[in-house]
């Protein structure tokens, strides 16, 4: 069993006077894809490399199939790691690369071709086991990395940012595949990215941090319908969530003098709450454009044609709803037409009906309900 806990794990770097990871506390199950994906200087690599043993734990404990890795040699923990730059040995082939580890640990020769040819059938690298990394393309060199890693059959996989160095089109290849591999070997994974579509369409689940701190842990559905707080609203989907604040009157949100249309529960915390002002999180796909009627008035600023659909970005005109930061508000919706506006035409948006709307406290970014 290959099951990882951090149980309250903290990492500290020497001089720094805020913790790289803070208390993480994750259950991972045996053979589950995870991945950890937040901003830059999240704490989401240091987190990985404190499992693979190249960064110390502080405080805390991360075991692996039940044993406490405190104090164990990275090279006693049982796992590979793929990392961002391929690392390949430039003067040995695909071949002599994949089969360098098992090489060290003394496999006869046999055995370890065998492993190395199976693995390359899986990665469709057989005809590239005599090539040197320099004849590869970068989607090749980095499937040369995974088999380096599949192979040694270990425990568990640890990924960091490894498609960071390829092309788009190659990238949402690549992703797939790795997806594909981790489901038919059914290793456990805990995969790292800044990416959160990576993050989206590859794990089981998905740990979003901010500051060394967890901030959700769950499903992707249950990350985009469900955020626990503005952050993760505002970090899982493309484009992002529109977040804004706006006053609540008669214990009802209203942008440009009428009230949001908001789910029973919603509206029953709203009025519990008291709050005077509240940050209001709606998807693009929740809102359209509108011939007339309710709605809020705002400046077409960019439209994001993209055949089946368009997206448009839209300045907002009412000075009663402020950005989180205070200033002006510009809102995004999709369209299922083709040049629904044009660039610095005013347009009307309006929450679609029965489009769901989320409501977050100003002050604390927590989510107010389910």
């Amino acid at each position: 069993m290959a099951n990882i806990t951090y149980d309250r794990a903290c990492c500290v770097y020497p001089g720094a006077d805020k913790l790289a990871v803070d208390s993480l506390d994750l259950d991972i199950d045996d053979g589950e894809f995870v991945v950890l994906v937040g901003p830059s200087g999240s704490g989401k690599s240091t987190a990985l490399r404190m499992l693979a043993g190249l960064e110390e734990i502080d405080s805390g404990a991360i075991e692996i199939g039940g044993r406490n890795m405190v104090g164990v040699a990275p090279k006693d923990r049982d796992i590979a790691m793929v990392f961002q730059n391929y690392a390949l040995y430039p003067n040995k082939t695909v071949g002599e690369n994949m089969g360098f580890a098992l090489k060290m640990r003394g496999i006869s020769t046999a055995e370890r071709e065998k492993k190395v040819a199976d693995a390359a059938k899986l990665l469709d690298l057989t005809d590239y086991l005599d090539r040197k990394p320099a004849r590869l393309s970068g989607g090749q060199r980095q499937r040369v990395a995974m088999g380096r890693a599949i192979v040694r059959e270990p425990q568990v996989f640890c990924m960091d940012e490894p498609l960071s160095n390829l092309d788009a089109k190659l990238r949402v290849q690549t992703r797939t595949q790795i997806a594909a591999l981790q489901r038919r070997l059914n290793t456990t994974t805990v995969y790292v990215t800044h990416d959160q579509v990576e993050a989206m369409t590859m794990g089981d689940r998905v740990a979003v941090l901010k500051h060394g701190v967890l901030q959700q842990f769950s499903t992707p559905t249950d990350l985009y319908d469900h955020p626990r707080n503005a952050f993760v609203a505002g970090f899982i989907g493309s484009p992002a969530m529109n977040l804004f604040t706006a006053p609540v009157q008669d214990g009802t949100v209203h942008v440009a003098g009428s009230p949001v249309e908001l789910a029973q529960d919603s509206a029953a915390l709203l009025k519990q709450s008291g709050l005077s002002y509240v940050t209001v999180g709606i998807r693009p796909e929740q809102l359209e454009l509108a011939d007339g009627g309710d709605g809020v008035d705002a400046d077409v600023a960019l439209l994001e044609e993209l055949g089946s659909e368009t997206y448009v970005h839209a300045d907002v005109n009412d000075a009663a709803i402020t950005s989180l930061e205070g200033g002006s508000v510009s809102l995004v919706a999709r369209s299922a037409r083709r040049a629904p506006a044009k660039l610095g035409e005013g347009i009307r948006l309006r929450q679609v009906s029965g489009g769901i709307v989320h409501l977050f406290d100003p002050e604390s970014g927590e989510r107010l309900g389910r």
